[in-house]
């Protein structure tokens, strides 16, 4: 879509206002609103000005003039609002060398994925993420100085099954049972199928929407895979339309990892490949009928995941779900089957144009734009020096000798071991100068004090439990 198309379909639908979005630098997406007789085919050059040092991880108070330039190819009507209201995401530019902003995450995944072309090796990167989240019906939580605590619940959760619901109908999903009960076991059904819609009406294509295994509502909707910076793009939009659809039934969507204890958490398995001339490069004769690109791909991502977690696994809550010993990806291994390991293989269809690489390990909390762009950023590493990535993992864990398993390198064990794998290894994504010196520092600087810092100070409800008599 075009400036002056936009500014059509403003027309025709009477639009009355225009939301302007962009990604803070951790992951939230931001917005302001200006009437439609503001947006002029000018406003799509020029742009419009905000106040950066207000966005969490961006400008200083004394240079904090930047500027939005809205793209029209991601105009969609926005589905909730009161008034018709056209929402536009944004790339952002400093207002006096009218270059792309470095910390713009936005900026980050283009840029990757111009830099795959410049390569020569492809011209497109794939990719098809399976986002994991849980409906509740109530979330309540309070840190202060003499208090610390979450409460969560849910229709479907197991622990609700003695509740007195006056009345009380059954249907509490068990722990580890929640993968495709039909309805009236899925009490969300018809929840899942609006979002669903909503994506469509947005301009989502959307491949299934399911219950997900954890108890207490735990969901997925999977969209058809596409080029990485509109899926990104897809994404936030994917997390907008899930949480205000939610809101609407009364409940809360949660993109924490790890919100109950005791099942399994949410992921974001990201299903990627990397094509040049309209064809696919990652189908071939080698292991699981991969090419040795694809295993040359698979080298570049086990050598460098534990820095990857720092992206693709980015808060203290996602190492409550990349646990050793239950069924998490955190063996840095790959294979055509087995789940626990990093990287699977899918061998659902011999269509060459159907090969691709499941990278496992991440997870919806991740900020989408710089998650991608890393793992893209592994990939030609591990192509361009042609990483061999070892022989697969095709055992059962649980069947693995201790000294077996003692030799499967693992992911990170906690935010601050995944930050300290990054600050030791980020050159691969300095190249084409896709994340700076400047991105990578100010990450790890805003998570280790924001985040790691900030949870390493405060007692947990738990030690209470453990300590509390002593």
């Amino acid at each position: 879509m075009t400036p002056k198309e936009v500014i059509a379909l403003c027309r025709e639908k009477d639009v009355k206002a225009v939301d302007l979005r962009f990604m803070d630098f951790p992951g939230l997406w931001q917005h302001f609103t200006i009437p439609v007789d503001k947006l002029t085919e000018d406003v799509f050059e020029s742009g419009l000005g905000f106040d950066g040092s207000s966005i969490r991880g961006w400008q200083a108070i004394n240079e904090s003039d930047m500027l939005v330039v809205p793209q029209p190819e991601t105009a969609a009507l926005d589905p909730f609002t009161d008034i018709t209201t056209l929402s536009m995401i944004c790339n952002i530019l400093d207002p006096i060398t009218r270059e792309d902003y470095t910390r713009d995450p936005r900026n980050v995944a283009r840029k990757a994925a111009n830099y795959l072309k410049s390569t020569g090796i492809g011209d497109t990167c794939y990719v098809g993420p399976e986002a994991e989240f849980f409906i509740f019906d109530d979330i309540r939580y309070e840190q202060t100085a003499n208090c610390g605590y979450y409460y969560i619940d849910s229709i479907e959760g197991q622990w609700n099954r003695g509740r007195d619901e006056r009345p009380n109908l059954g249907h509490k999903l068990r722990y580890k049972e929640g993968y495709f009960p039909v309805p009236p076991s899925d009490q969300l059904m018809n929840i899942r199928n609006e979002m669903m819609l909503r994506m469509i009406e947005c301009g989502i294509e959307v491949e299934a929407q399911h219950h997900e295994v954890g108890t207490g509502g735990q969901a997925e909707i999977d969209l058809r895979y596409d080029e990485l910076v509109c899926m990104a793009d897809k994404m936030v939009m994917y997390k907008y339309i899930c949480k205000n659809v939610a809101r609407k039934y009364n409940k809360v969507v949660v993109f924490m990892p790890k919100p109950i204890f005791g099942d399994n958490g949410s992921g974001m398995h990201c299903h990627l490949s990397i094509w040049k001339g309209g064809q696919p490069l990652f189908a071939g004769n080698n292991y699981a009928g991969l090419s040795e690109i694809a295993l040359y791909a698979i080298g570049g991502l086990l050598k460098h995941a534990p820095a990857l977690c720092a992206f693709t696994n980015p808060t203290t809550n996602s190492y409550k779900r990349l646990v050793p010993g239950f069924e998490a990806p955190v063996n840095l291994a790959y294979s055509q089957r087995n789940r626990s390991a990093a990287i699977r293989i899918p061998m659902y269809s011999p269509d060459p144009k159907a090969k691709r690489l499941e990278f496992r390990c991440p997870d919806p909390s991740a900020n989408p734009y710089l998650a991608f762009a890393a793992i893209l950023m592994a990939m030609i590493d591990g192509i361009q020096n042609k990483i061999d990535p070892g022989e697969p993992l095709d055992k059962d864990i649980y069947d693995l000798e201790p000294e077996e398993l003692e030799a499967v390198p693992k992911t990170p064990g906690s935010l601050e071991e995944a930050l300290k794998a990054l600050r030791n290894d980020h050159e691969f994504l300095l190249r084409g100068d896709v994340f700076t010196s400047d991105v990578i520092d100010t990450w790890i600087w805003y998570k280790t004090t924001r985040e790691v810092d900030e949870l390493r100070l405060r007692p947990h409800p738990y030690e209470f439990c453990l300590y509390g008599d002593v």
